[in-house]
């Protein structure tokens, strides 16, 4: 049992803190800032690479970095920042001890030795296998052994998350189901065990072929199963970053969802379905069956579609409802205008929220088409999905996220205010002009891997189409404005928790008798009301926007059939 010293009461939020939680929270933070920064310095490389008129790196050095890229942002980053939302969202939102915190400490360190292990194997030059690092290219065994040891801790890691639920319902310090924020990191972490035993099954096999016990590892094999990892990772990131805007919409706005058993409905079947979209690397491969590929990737993938679809409903819905109980109910917008838009975490959010479902969804669901995946598959469309998803959607919420992390767990105030303000668009549009940039390229077939758009060196000529130039031209300054925009967000996070004013405590008197900001992200019972007009205006330009596109890539198929 902890003892009373061992937690405080957030004066901002009313909500009672585990200080060895508090200690866990920050850790993870700051080494996903670190990974951040480091995997940024590499992405802006690799597009200044791509961008024909710069063509910054040597073929060698090219791939370097695009492995290192994207392990330490699409792995370390978002998997260590990770586990703090879920030790924020058991021990803290509960108000709970953290269970273990020892393992812990365990989770953490592995995770970190893994994360060096894997960027020294990449920057020795073995290890240039890029994230999918499909066999049989084959990297350095401490490549494999630091992804193996960070896998590892991150698995000790969603365990302390199990553990602290189920010493907070044992303890009784809620009443009532466990938050609808709490419910989302749930969600992520059951995703992240069976992400994670993928890795396992084929990592371990893989780490023995690096060091000559294995003799041979089939490539389908490889494949099936990496992905049910690679892409499966993603999937913890969506459940994640759809728990943060709940979260930051309660925080900031008081805001309550609508439904509280649709909500969750939702995260349910991102359980159920959300890992089958793994399928959309694989259509193109001839061992696999036709049936299974149909299965994958329509009639169950769907259901998390609708999933995600029913997010971008309630949660700008419960937004609005929020601010029309403040009294911005002239016209249809007026909820939208007077938003806290100088609030970089309310910024950081809606921004996320709106691209990601128009850039990583629809894109999303078009990749997920069997026949229109030909189109598309292998071109740098595929990264431009990515980054739609994982850069504009994932990345800048838990950049929103942590102007919320650094006031509420290390006590500081945020340093160069008014940068911190600027930050989320400035990187929210470079990441949303990267994203469109690439899927416009690979629209036109620009190739997914190559270091050389022009195959300069190729011995049979290829014509590059001369929008493709144009495209990569503004992927680079989109990937300038992106790293512009990630160097703020690592000046203000750094300086904040290094020089930042420390906000202390007031006295116990003067905390409020009932918590203002805890009540609405732990409370249940929806608005239970659907006049959010504004809200149905936006569903709808999604939907008309969703339906347009995929019109015009049927249509586009269509035009190449002739060429069978």
């Amino acid at each position: 049992m902890a003892t009373q010293a061992q937690f405080r009461i957030c004066p901002d939020t009313g909500l009672k803190v585990h200080l060895p939680a508090q200690a866990l929270i920050k850790a993870n933070a700051v080494a996903a800032v670190v990974f951040l920064a480091i995997g940024g310095l590499f992405g802006l490389s690799v597009a200044l690479t791509r961008w024909p008129a710069v063509h910054l790196l040597p073929a060698e050095w090219f791939y370097l970095a695009l492995t290192a890229h994207g392990a330490d942002v699409l792995l370390f980053w978002i998997i260590f920042f990770e586990m703090a939302v879920l030790y924020f969202a058991s021990a803290i939102l509960l108000g709970s001890r953290l269970a273990a915190p020892k393992m812990g400490w365990l989770a953490f360190i592995l995770m970190l030795v893994g994360a060096v292990t894997a960027n020294i194997a990449v920057l020795q030059g073995e290890s240039s296998v890029m994230f999918t690092s499909y066999v049989p290219m084959k990297a350095a065994p401490h490549f494999y052994l630091g992804l193996i040891l960070f896998a590892v801790g991150a698995l000790i890691g969603v365990f302390v998350f199990f553990g602290t639920l189920i010493v907070a319902k044992d303890e009784r310090t809620y009443e009532g189901s466990i938050p609808l924020v709490t419910f989302g990191a749930l969600t992520a972490a059951i995703i992240a065990v069976f992400t994670i035993a993928c890795g396992a099954i084929i990592l371990v096999p893989t780490f023995l072929w690096s060091i000559g016990i294995i003799s041979h590892i089939d490539p389908l094999t490889y494949k099936v199963v990496w992905w049910g990892m690679g892409h499966s990772s993603q999937q913890i990131n969506v459940s994640a970053h759809v728990a943060v805007w709940y979260a930051i919409a309660a925080i900031v706005l008081g805001a309550k969802p609508l439904s509280e058993k649709v909500s969750r409905t939702a995260f349910f079947f991102y359980i159920l379905f959300l890992q089958l979209a793994s399928a959309h690397h694989l259509l193109v491969e001839p061992g696999i069956s036709s049936e299974w590929k149909i299965f994958n990737t329509s009639y169950a993938m769907y259901l998390a579609v609708l999933g995600s679809m029913i997010h971008g409903l309630t949660v700008p819905g419960s937004i609005e409802a929020a601010q029309r109980r403040k009294g911005y109910t002239n016209g249809i917008f007026e909820w939208l205008r007077k938003a806290p838009w100088g609030n970089p975490a309310f910024a950081g959010m809606f921004l996320s929220l709106v691209m990601f479902g128009f850039l990583g969804g629809i894109t999303g669901v078009i990749l997920g088409t069997e026949q229109l995946n030909m189109l598309m598959h292998n071109t740098l469309y595929v990264p431009g999905h990515f980054h739609g998803t994982v850069v504009a959607g994932t990345t800048l919420a838990f950049m929103a996220m942590t102007y919320l992390v650094v006031p509420l767990i290390f006590r500081r105030e945020l340093v160069l205010p008014r940068l911190a303000q600027w930050q989320p668009y400035l990187f929210g549009i470079g990441a949303a002009g990267i994203s469109l940039f690439m899927m416009g390229a690979g629209t036109l077939g620009v190739a997914r891997r190559h270091w050389d758009i022009t195959f300069t060196d190729a011995r049979l000529s290829f014509d590059v189409p001369a929008g493709a130039f144009l495209m990569m031209g503004l992927n680079g300054i989109c990937a300038i404005l992106a790293a512009l925009g990630g160097l703020a967000y690592v000046v203000v996070v750094v300086g904040s928790i290094l020089f930042g004013k420390r906000k202390d405590a007031p006295a116990p008197a003067a905390r409020p008798a009932t918590p203002p900001m805890a009540s609405p992200i732990a409370s249940y019972g929806g608005e239970g009301t659907l006049k959010l007009p504004g809200t149905m205006v936006l569903v709808s330009v999604f939907f008309v926007a969703f339906v347009l596109y995929y019109y015009v890539n049927w249509k586009y198929l269509a035009s190449v059939w002739p060429l069978r």
